[in-house]
């Protein structure tokens, strides 16, 4: 018996990286999962690996920028499953830690309307099927950088603290209809985001040379109390729990995954 059986979720961006890891984990539990993925080869082999391995999964090709991809999404999870009752916000880009001088209009907008609208778009197509039921999971995958600066660059630092105050706000909303909303926020994590970030952002992505993610492993043992970075498995445990009746008095919160870096 897995910790959700008979629960249904929506992953986001879970054609790879945290993602993949997240849905992956999640129907290791007993959860139906519904893959929203930017990549239809990425999404449709996610969900074929994780059917290959004896769970249930679906894919659907969904820009969580745009609204009626949103609607499609839960649309399709509510005829295919009958019911929702977790969501996890994943799908993000990075903006290759630009300085406000170096960020363009363009690229402002789009990392806003992935990161952020996107987020809002999810939980707002969720919350009326969640209230109807008087329960269900929100986790937005935010970051550290949705904690403090220079985790990032100005457009997905902005991003981020957004993710993390709409996690709070929506919290206190509907808290008192039984919707659990929670934020995760990993520090460095060894996944593909920055190239895909570059497949998403076409020609407005900045480079991705900078930042954590490409930092010498000395400077990560220094940087970081535990002395390594975090892995995707590491993000997927930690989302189990925040989707299972494990954390069911937790609403609100700002879960941190950094091996001690904000701690310092």
């Amino acid at each position: 018996m897995g910790r959700l059986d008979k629960s249904v979720a929506i992953v986001t961006g879970a054609g790879s990286g945290n993602g993949l890891a997240i849905a992956t984990a999640l129907a290791g539990e007993g959860c139906a999962v519904v893959i929203g993925e930017y990549s239809d080869e990425r999404g449709a082999a996610a969900a074929e690996g994780i059917t290959r391995a004896g769970g249930r999964a679906r894919f659907v090709r969904t820009d969580v920028s745009r609204w009626a991809d949103i609607d499609r999404l839960v649309g399709f999870a509510l005829r295919e499953f009958g019911a929702l009752h977790i969501l996890v916000n994943n799908a993000g880009v990075l903006d290759g830690y630009a300085t406000c001088l170096d960020t363009s209009d363009e690229l402002f907008d789009r990392v806003i309307a992935i990161n952020l609208k996107g987020v809002f778009f999810g939980c707002r197509r969720v919350l009326p099927e969640m209230v109807r039921a008087r329960y269900g999971k929100i986790i937005n995958i935010a970051s550290v950088a949705g904690l403090q600066a220079k985790a990032g660059g100005t457009a997905y630092t902005a991003a981020k603290h957004g993710v993390v105050g709409l996690t709070r706000q929506l919290a206190c909303e509907y808290g008192p209809s039984g919707i659990r909303v929670n934020a995760l926020c990993p520090g460095p994590v060894s996944t593909q985001l920055r190239k895909t970030s570059v497949e998403v952002l076409g020609e407005i992505a900045p480079s991705m040379t900078g930042g954590l993610g490409t930092a010498s492993e000395e400077y990560i043992r220094e940087l970081i109390p535990l002395g390594f970075r975090g892995s995707s498995d590491d993000v997927a445990r930690a989302t189990v729990f925040l989707a299972s009746r494990d954390s069911d008095y937790m609403n609100g919160h700002a879960l941190v995954l950094d091996g001690g870096l904000t701690a310092k």
